[in-house]
């Protein structure tokens, strides 16, 4: 599991998220392919910025809310 952070062009807006394929999550948010978010096809964040490997679905859902409650 993965958690990650995404961002667009300007830099302004953040999107976090939890996914078991990270290489096939990138592609459907690049190319606007599968389930995507509506706020990641909105404000076209598409720019990996971080991503950590987490052992299980659990801890990779506990870093997210974790990563989520910063300001």
């Amino acid at each position: 599991m993965h958690v990650y952070i995404l961002t667009n062009m300007t830099r302004k807006v953040l999107y976090i998220g939890v996914t078991n394929d990270l290489v096939r999550r990138l592609a459907e948010h690049s190319g606007g392919l599968g389930i995507t978010n509506k706020f990641t096809s909105h404000y076209q964040t598409n720019l990996l910025i971080y991503f950590e490997h987490c052992p299980n679905a659990q801890q990779a859902i506990s870093r997210e809310k974790q990563l989520k409650g910063w300001n």
